[in-house]
Order: structure tokens, then sequence, then C-alpha cells
């Protein structure tokens, strides 16, 4: 399904991609969820938190970003010497776009005090109007580096929130947002697939809802499945997550089951970048994606605010 409008790329294609990555001094990164193809000619692949490291440490002239606006927008922030890529520009994220800055900067003035966490699926704007930006990866480690007493907002994901504040117990106030295609997942058809699978662990994304994650024998972010699959004995495994995890998971452990909790959890938006647009994109420099630097430099505070947190 993950590949089913793409055929197989041509070699020379392919060929053509590595050559201009070469020439120009570039690298490419790709997200956990971008198509097979992708993700198999990519330099470095992994979820938010993983490829914002490493778009502020590569020594990369130019950065081909393999995702969504915002994780290119992440990359300029972080490297704002760099050239920064985005093959096809309107792969957006509907989450990102159920906030704006001006309507952040409206609910602040309404909360004197409270620390606003924002996920890194938003704007360069909205992470410059916040005071620290977390992922699914590190959400709970940013939670608690907030001083105790102190009220939180945290955007746009409602139910990454609720699951923060589930395991903090922390004051914790949300936006109402979430990304369709987790917050879709219902307890109904999981209980449908672990009734079908038995003994097989159900591995749940932290912006499903409350009462899916209820069901998790596990919760974790794109590379926390990652990890855990490769690491549990078991042999079978239910993916709460969007199904384009289900091939790095499959490369990573042959030997192992990885059976979608829905097979409807398909994010259009990750799947528009095909190798012939990131061909195009080399060829032209073009798309680019550069925050401006009075939003930049901002912005670039919560992310590193962020970063500076030791991970677990």
């Amino acid at each position: 399904m993950m590949n089913a409008t793409k055929k197989e790329p041509p070699n020379e294609i392919m060929e053509s991609i590595k050559d201009l990555l070469k020439k120009k001094n570039a690298i490419l990164l790709a997200h956990n969820y971008e198509p097979p193809a992708i993700q198999d000619i990519a330099d470095i692949c992994g979820d938010s938190l993983e490829l914002s490291i490493k778009a502020s440490q590569t020594d990369a002239d130019i950065i081909v970003f393999c995702g969504v606006h915002f994780m290119a927008e992440t990359a300029s922030i972080l490297c704002p010497d760099k050239t920064i890529l985005l093959p096809v520009a309107n792969a957006g994220c509907p989450m990102a776009d159920m906030i704006t800055a001006d309507a952040l900067i409206k609910k602040r003035s309404e909360m004197p005090g409270a620390v606003v966490i924002s996920y890194v699926n938003t704007s360069a704007e909205v992470k410059a109007e916040s005071d620290i930006c977390c992922t699914s990866a590190n959400v709970i480690q940013v939670v608690n580096s907030v001083p105790s007493g102190k009220p939180i907002l945290m955007t746009p994901d409602k139910n990454l929130a609720q699951y923060a504040r589930s395991l903090t117990g922390r004051d914790i106030s949300y936006w109402s947002g979430y990304c369709p295609i987790h917050n879709n997942l219902r307890a109904d058809q999981v209980l449908k697939v672990k009734k079908a699978h038995p003994g097989a662990p159900f591995l749940a994304h932290p912006e499903c809802r409350p009462e899916v994650l209820a069901l998790a024998d596990e919760i974790k972010s794109t590379s926390g499945i990652l990890a855990y699959t490769a690491q549990s004995s078991k042999q079978a495994f239910i993916i709460g997550t969007e199904v384009g995890i289900l091939h790095p998971l499959s490369n990573a452990n042959p030997e192992k089951t990885f059976i979608p909790a829905d097979p409807g959890m398909f994010c259009p938006d990750m799947k528009k970048i095909g190798v012939s647009e990131i061909q195009r994109a080399l060829e032209t420099m073009a798309p680019e994606v550069r925050v401006s630097e009075s939003v930049r430099i901002r912005a670039r505070a919560a992310v590193e605010r962020m970063l500076a947190i030791p991970s677990k």
C-alpha cells in the first residue's frame, strides 16, 4: 500500500541523485514515514528529533529534506548558513496548520505566566512565539524540565498533551489540534486487530487518542518503536502509527512480523516527494525553504532549549 502509486524508480534517476548529492556537497534526510524508495536512498532516516539534530550537525552545504514543510523550516532555523530544499513545496502537515502565531499570541495573553511548549509539528512562526519545543520522543523530559508549579500550555496536539499530563501529573492546558492520521485510529479497530493477533504487543504513537493509548503495551515515538522492536524477543507487533514506518521496521527485522493497527493510517503529505522531485530540486536548487532572520532567532531559542535537555 505504501508504494502502490509509485513504480520502482529508474536506476538512472537514482544514480543522478547520488552524483548531484556528491557534486553539490548535499545530504538527503528522510522521515520514517516517507516512501520506501526515498528512505532507501537517504543518507539519514529518522523522526523529527533525530533529523533536527542531524540537520544541525551536518557539514553539508545543502540539505534536501524529504518530509514536510515544518521539518524543512526546523533545518533552516538550525542551519541558516545552509540551503534547505523541500522537493515538493506543498508537502505540509494538517496538524501544524491548526495553529497560527497570531492565535498563540492571543492565547498566551489569556494565560499570563504559562510556559508554552510547542510540538515541532508547528510552523517557524509558532515556534518563535513558544518557550520551548518538544517531540513525541522527548515530550516527557521537556514537560518535566518546566519548574514545578508553573502552568503549561501545549500546542498544537491535544493527544500528545493529554499523554504528557497523564505521565507527569503537571498542570497542562492544550490546544485542540491533532494529527488526522493518528486521531482517526479508533479503539474498536485496535481491539479487532489485537484479537486477530493474540500475543502481539500493540505499540502506539502518542499522537493517538487517549482511549487508544490505554490499549497500548508500549507508547513510543517512531524512533522508539524502531528501537523497541529491535530489542524485543517478540516476533510479531501491532503498529499504531503511519504505515510508512513498516518499511524500516521490516528492513531492520526481516524475521519479524509487523501488523498495521489500521492500514488506512496513510499520510498523503508524507508521500508527495518522489525521486524525480528530488532530482529536480538538486538540479534547480528549488524549492528552497528559508526562515526569515527575525523569526529564526526566536524560533531557534525554543528549539535549542529542547535540544539542551538530556535524552533518556
